[in-house]
């Protein structure tokens, strides 16, 4: 219990709190699309303003190499060609968020794959018209997330701080 009682002094002595629930990390991609349609600063809008928490942030144009590992999962469907030919056809912005449940949150504010299945006031459901032209990716579970972020970004990139609002985000 000593230690339990000091470790938090020394954590609540610093400025830092540990944030109630299940703080995570999950890794959004601003497609091509998205980035020619300039809706990156609208995208990373909704989730600062949601309270969630940048810690990783590139702009870049991808290899198929990258793509490719990144869309394993996917690469005996029919449509994998074309989905990485696509990914390396513009500029995209791949992007590490932390916050409660944010795996989670992130999805559902990204909107069903589909544009079609969307609801509004999604991402997906106010910008998107096509699947194959869906805008974003965000990642499906916390394991999925770990692996998409071990992927895009080293350890260095990714950015520990604490936001000046975390206290009128999250309770103690």
């Amino acid at each position: 219990m000593l230690i339990s009682f000091l470790t938090v002094f020394f954590l609540v002595s610093r400025g830092i709190r540990a944030m109630s629930g299940n703080s995570e990390r999950t890794f959004i991609m601003i497609k091509p699309d998205g980035v020619h349609r300039g809706l990156v600063g609208k995208i990373v809008q909704r989730f600062e303003e949601k309270g969630f928490k940048l810690v990783s942030m590139k702009f870049m144009w991808a290899s198929d190499d990258l793509l490719a590992k990144h869309y394993a999962d996917l690469s005996s469907k029919p449509f994998f060609g074309g989905l990485v030919k696509y990914m390396s056809s513009g500029p995209i912005v791949p992007m590490v968020w932390e916050g409660l449940n944010v795996v989670k949150t992130g999805r559902v504010m990204l909107g069903a794959t589909n544009p079609a299945d969307s609801a509004p006031g999604t991402i997906r459901g106010d910008y998107c018209v096509q699947v194959g032209r869906n805008i974003c990716h965000g990642s499906d579970s916390v394991e999925s997330a770990q692996k998409e972020i071990n992927l895009w970004f080293t350890e260095k990139e990714q950015i520990g701080w604490t936001p000046a609002q975390k206290e009128w985000v999250y309770e103690d």
